[in-house]
């Protein structure tokens, strides 16, 4: 297209100008499929939004179309026509003349779909345009931090990635439908509604870990953390087949793995450390680690990782393998990154906090963030069970977690007794406490600790002692208890031998 300037007499070529992307013809034809054919509006509802649509006018029809089908209402030429009398924006469109012309374009509702998502390709360019626009100018800025830009940069291209460009705030009306709809989907789905532990009381207290969900593990050092994790990591993708990823800033990851293959083979961590297998040890391990290599488990042992470096990483694993959990090992050991500015470590752990409930919220899946404990609990006299102001470094940490949990195990503090009513033993077993819960109840688990496997699993009837089983399988009194001591020998006697009776290789314990 060539115009003449009238000041100098020259020619113009428009067509060396920069217009945006854009698709008017499509947006209108859409638009008019969508007031003749209500299945148009349900096959496009979920790939639009206004800010999709290039020209004004289009932009509150269609805000008038998602009304309508928000409050359940026919979409016609007549109902939309009377939603944009109530919005005031019939005459900035173009009156009922322009609804007219749009419902003229187009006989019916096919492709709708398809000039659908050429309109949200324009959509993007134009985003693209505009946020590579943004960045340039912030570049040539000095006083920006260059981790802040490209933190920054990425984000916003990972929202692009995602369709989420700037999500606006919502109407108690959208929401409710929302709400109402994750409830159905929930009723209608057998199991758990958030992603299985493999651990059943766990998951029985959780429903799974929830989507958007920060949840912090803390510990003493010895205690478990990582094994808990692991084992988790483990029954998440190798059981379930669900993609999870590990960030590890203190082991390695071919130590990390060997811990799993110990874990999958039921092979000594010893042994493997060592490499002293025979012959069918060598026959267990390449069978039974099978299942292992096909996981959808990523690990990541980039050590001193700082938060910006997670969350760049974090979304590219999203984006690529659809990573539905990620663990963090462990939280002390990262870092806040170049946008540091000298504060003090407690401002580090609450600013690194607080980015990774943001990771949580904008990957929508659940962060497990491992963290240490202060000294105060090997201090403490009597119970040595964690404690919500053991948190170390920071309260923010408390603040910003859906869940706060802690692994406690006596045997590691030579206490061979639980402090409860039986008295059990404490050997090979932990607590899983939940300390805080936002969303639900708290509650300490026991789970059985293998030691020599590095891994964690239910607890079980089988592994208490039989004296124990006895009185809570048939509610009798505990023999053990001190007001019963002059038949604790006898009562020990008669459980021996109906023991032993059935087989007299076979040792209870």
């Amino acid at each position: 297209m060539q115009t003449t300037n009238p000041r100098k007499g020259n020619v113009i070529n428009l067509e060396r100008g920069k217009v945006p992307p854009q698709a008017i013809d499509l947006e209108e034809v859409v638009l008019g499929a969508m007031m003749i054919d209500k299945k148009g509006v349900d096959e496009i509802i979920d790939i639009l939004h206004p800010d999709a649509f290039y020209k004004e006018a289009h932009k509150a029809i269609f805000e008038a179309v998602i009304k309508l089908f928000e409050s359940t209402e026919p979409i016609d030429l007549l109902t939309v026509s009377t939603q944009l009398k109530k919005d005031g924006k019939l005459e900035t469109i173009g009156g009922e003349f322009y609804l007219i012309q749009l419902t003229q374009k187009v006989a019916s509702s096919a492709h709708i779909e398809f000039h659908a998502r050429i309109i949200l390709q324009k959509y993007i360019q134009r985003q693209l345009i505009k946020i590579s626009s943004e960045i340039i100018e912030d570049a040539y800025d000095e006083t920006t931090d260059v981790f802040d830009l490209l933190d920054n940069a990425e984000a916003k291209l990972y929202e692009v990635t995602q369709g989420n460009i700037q999500k606006s705030s919502e109407s108690a009306m959208s929401l409710v439908l929302q709400a109402k709809k994750k409830i159905e989907e929930i009723s209608n789905k057998e199991g758990l509604s958030g992603i299985p532990t493999g651990f059943t009381k766990l998951d029985a207290l959780t429903s799974g870990w929830q989507p958007s969900d920060l949840i912090i593990v803390a510990a003493r050092p010895g205690m478990g953390k990582t094994a808990l994790t692991l084992s988790m990591a483990r029954n998440i993708s190798v059981d379930q087949g669900i993609p999870v990823a590990f960030f590890s800033l203190e082991m390695s990851s071919v130590q990390l793995i060997t811990r799993l293959i110990s874990s999958e083979t039921g092979l000594s961590s010893e042994k493997l450390r060592t490499g002293k297998l025979e012959k069918h040890e060598w026959e267990q391990l390449n069978v039974k680690v099978k299942s292992l290599e096909k996981a959808p488990l990523f690990i990541d042992d980039t050590p001193s990782l700082s938060i910006f470096d997670l969350r760049a990483k974090a979304r590219r694993l999203s984006s690529q393998h659809g990573i539905r959990l990620i663990i963090i090992d462990y939280l002390q050991l990262m870092t806040a990154g170049g946008s540091s500015k000298g504060g003090n470590r407690e401002q580090e752990i609450s600013m690194i906090s607080r980015n990774l409930k943001a990771l949580a919220k904008e990957l929508n899946v659940p962060v497990i963030a491992l963290s240490q404990l202060s000294r105060a609990v090997e201090t403490r006299g009597g119970s040595k069970r964690p404690l919500l102001s053991d948190l170390r470094e920071s309260g923010a940490i408390e603040q910003d977690a859906d869940i706060v949990s802690f692994i406690y195990r006596p045997e590691y503090y030579k206490i061979e007794e639980w402090d409860d009513d039986e008295r059990s033993p404490t050997a090979n077993q932990g607590e899983f406490i939940v300390a805080k819960h936002r969303n639900g109840g708290l509650d300490n688990i026991r789970l059985k600790f293998l030691g020599h496997l590095g891994k964690f699993d239910n607890l079980d009837d089988f592994d208490t002692p039989f004296e124990f089983q006895s009185k809570m399988n048939d509610g009798e009194e505990n023999p053990f208890a001190t007001n019963n001591l002059p038949n604790a020998d006898e009562a020990f006697g008669s459980s021996m031998n109906s023991n032993f009776n059935s087989n007299d290789d076979e040792v209870p314990f």
